[in-house]
């Protein structure tokens, strides 16, 4: 039984009717992400933010639950003291977003898996490919929801790619090219005590990568989800280019995936005229596909021999894959906060369907806990490769 988009299966554990109550650990005064991860929560009407751990510093985390119109009493000085009182509530959150920087992604992610509480975590998901296991391994045996917001999956146009790259549309993929370029931190942006780019480029809360963890991953986690291809082996150039800073801002990443294919992956957060340039091209022995964040309601479409097409998310060519999570009529734009959106109608569909004890729909799809495993794999193998001085270097395992 398909769980539907507005919450009106029968039976679904008492969620019936009414939006599945939210929790949010960080995303307070100063963050970005978490204000897009509330809307992106209420787009569809599925959830309702009803408490929070917005900060790690108290006053902070009181005056941003107050500015969202939280409860005082459920306004959190921590995780771990929100999980322990959620959980003991008859009305506590039944799932939470984790949007802190990364080094607190784990520890939070496991005081909610104790706890039973379904987790939408940002990504990566962890600081370290260890940790990410220990924490896989968790979320396995406690049973609950676990999404990864990897959010440029939820776009419709990328749905529909991945969907001809399974149908055979393009043949057997032979050549990935994937690249995300940003320019905001050619400059040590960092050093003006700008909150975003401080943690970024601080390797006790990103982890071992820099600009290959931010973004790289999401090019990476990219590329896999439309080819459906794992990769084997890179070899890895990570650059800083901005002196004195500790963490890489360029990364130049070959790809040998399991099938043969021959990839490369750009990713770079120094490349001046580029704001969000997120692209994916795709070839095969019968076509190609090219897609652009940037201008997100087009596919080109280009099988052998033939005219390139140009498909659009819900003119003609358009399928029902990407119809199934578009909101707008054709001609109407869906980007960034849509995509977030997506992950977020997916993770309710599962989160509605497992307190119901039903099956997961087949159709729902979005990024969990082994995407997350995976991103984790390719930052350990990409920092070990750029080490060794740019060697061949198996993904582990």
């Amino acid at each position: 039984m398909a769980i539907e988009a507005q919450g009106q299966a029968q039976g679904d554990g008492g969620l019936a009717g009414r939006r599945i109550r939210l929790g949010m650990v960080g995303g307070g005064e100063g963050a970005f992400i978490g204000a897009v991860h509330r809307i992106a929560a209420r787009l569809d009407d599925q959830f309702e933010l009803v408490a929070g751990a917005l900060s790690a510093e108290p006053e902070k985390a009181r005056r941003s639950g107050a500015a969202l119109g939280l409860d005082p009493a459920r306004v959190y000085d921590d995780f771990a003291a929100m999980a322990a009182a959620e959980a003991a509530r008859a009305d506590g959150i039944e799932a939470v977003a984790i949007v802190t920087p990364n080094h607190l992604h784990a520890p939070a992610a496991r005081a909610f898996l104790a706890a039973g509480i379904d987790v939408i975590c940002d990504k990566p998901l962890t600081t370290t490919l260890e940790e990410a296991k220990a924490l896989a391994a968790l979320a396995e045996s406690s049973g609950v929801v676990f999404a990864l917001t990897h959010n440029y999956t939820g776009y419709p146009l990328i749905r529909q790619a991945r969907a001809l790259v399974a149908a055979g549309e393009i043949g057997t993929v032979r050549v990935v090219q994937v690249e995300y370029a940003q320019d905001w931190l050619t400059e040590r942006l960092e050093d003006t005590g700008h909150k975003q780019a401080g943690w970024r480029v601080d390797p006790a809360r990103a982890g071992a990568g820099g600009c290959i963890g931010d973004i790289g991953t999401h090019a990476y986690n990219l590329a896999g989800f439309v080819t459906g291809l794992p990769v084997r082996e890179l070899l890895a150039e990570l650059d800083t280019f901005v002196e004195g800073r500790r963490l890489d801002d360029n990364v130049q990443v070959l790809l040998r995936y399991a099938n043969g294919a021959k990839g490369f992956l750009w990713a770079s957060q120094v490349a001046p005229g580029n704001e969000n340039g997120l692209a994916l091209r795709v070839y095969g022995d019968k076509g190609g596909l090219e897609w652009r964040q940037e201008e997100p309601n087009r596919l080109l479409f280009s099988p052998f021999g033939q005219p390139t097409r140009i498909l659009t998310r819900a003119g003609a060519g358009a399928g029902p894959e990407a119809g199934r999570v578009s909101r707008t009529p054709a001609g109407h734009p869906e980007g960034y906060l849509e995509g977030f959106a997506n992950i977020y109608a997916e993770a309710a569909r599962a989160i509605r369907a497992r307190r119901a004890g039903l099956p997961p729909d087949p159709a729902v799809t979005f990024p969990g806990i082994a995407e997350g495993v995976a991103g984790l794999a390719f930052i350990e193998a990409a920092v070990a490769s750029s080490r060794a001085g740019g060697v061949w270097t198996a993904l582990p395992a």
